[in-house]
């Protein structure tokens, strides 16, 4: 029978996860389970992996080549999520281990937090909120509607794509800032990012984090920004110079922020950032929806069957140097 490791930690195994997910993969073979209560060390994560010959990795488990070294039974490390930044492929692919990753399964869910935190921004809701609770009654704040407002998408993904469907669907005027994709919708606008950034109210950071796109968003981006707009962040952290976009927000440049990732571990927002009175700041949650979580936990289940019939499954990112997968043929 097949060992397999789920290397979440038990919250992250609920909310990540999940009992679906994790039925799928005893169906498989031998489950072993993260019982640490947090992130495995390295050495532990090898002691844990020992006998098994496939890791099922959760998000901010590292791939090392360590691992991949020490781990002589080991055919796949399948990653649930899309970002495998943390594992050394090269060094997987020395040793004949296939490494596999999840594809998007969050697409509606964080386009869906977008429009509720552009509506949040717009209409003052959490300050509001957050007023009434202290007791206090202030004078009701003239709010921004998003049917007529402008959007600036940087990124044409897939999730930019949802996303400009629903600003258009509230009849929102769209542009796009996206330099290797071009935009077929007519009912769009693609533009450069400065022109973009100047005529948006509503500015939503979506493109690739790589080391091109490292704080994209400078003080020099944010000094394109047109008075009084706002700034959004469902992406990752390393796009943004937060010191430039706190001094945006304190110089009133910018009249809000929201953010979903930022610098802190897990790719959380800043405490200090979120901390900001002109700043909405959700713990990395845009995409924790049952829907979009399962997407992801049922791929790798997927990509685990496939992997013990001895084939490369979809997802695969590097099946020509994966020797070790003719372990499991015939």
């Amino acid at each position: 029978m097949a060992r397999i490791l789920l290397t979440h930690p038990p919250e992250a195994l609920a909310n990540y996860y999940g009992d679906r997910a994790v039925a799928g993969l005893k169906a498989l073979g031998e489950v072993r389970f993260n019982t640490a209560g947090r992130e495995l060390t390295v050495p532990e994560l090898v002691e844990a992996a020992r006998g098994c010959e496939v890791i099922v990795s959760y998000r901010q488990t590292p791939g090392t080549a360590e691992l991949f070294q020490s781990s002589p039974d080991l055919v796949a490390f399948s990653r649930c999520a899309i970002d495998i930044r943390n594992v050394d492929v090269a060094a997987a692919s020395a040793e004949g281990i296939l490494v596999t990753r999840a594809s998007a399964g969050f697409i509606a869910s964080v386009s869906e937090w977008t429009i509720g935190a552009m509506v949040d921004l717009g209409r003052n809701l959490t300050a509001s909120t957050m007023a009434y609770r202290a007791g206090q009654i202030s004078t009701a704040p003239m709010g921004r509607q998003l049917e007529g407002s402008t959007i600036g998408i940087l990124g044409y993904g897939q999730i930019g794509r949802r996303l400009a469907d629903l600003a258009l669907a509230l009849n929102m005027r769209v542009l796009v800032y996206d330099p290797f994709t071009k935009v077929e919708n007519g009912a769009l606008e693609q533009r450069d990012l400065p022109q973009v950034l100047a005529e948006s109210d509503f500015a939503v950071c979506l493109v690739v984090a790589n080391e091109a796109t490292e704080n994209l968003m400078n003080a020099a981006a944010f000094a394109q920004m047109k008075q009084g707009a706002y700034f959004l962040n469902p992406s990752r952290g390393n796009l943004v110079d937060e010191a430039a976009l706190r001094a945006a927000l304190d110089s009133g440049h910018l009249a809000g922020c929201a953010l979903d990732v930022g610098r802190a571990p897990d790719q959380m927002p800043s405490p200090d950032l979120a901390g900001h009175p002109k700043v909405i700041a959700t713990p990395h949650s845009a995409g924790l929806t049952l829907p979009a979580i399962e997407h992801q936990s049922l791929e790798t289940v997927a990509q685990v069957a496939e992997i013990l019939k001895g084939r490369a499954p979809k997802g695969a990112v590097n099946a020509e140097r994966a020797t070790r997968l003719a372990r499991r043929v015939g």
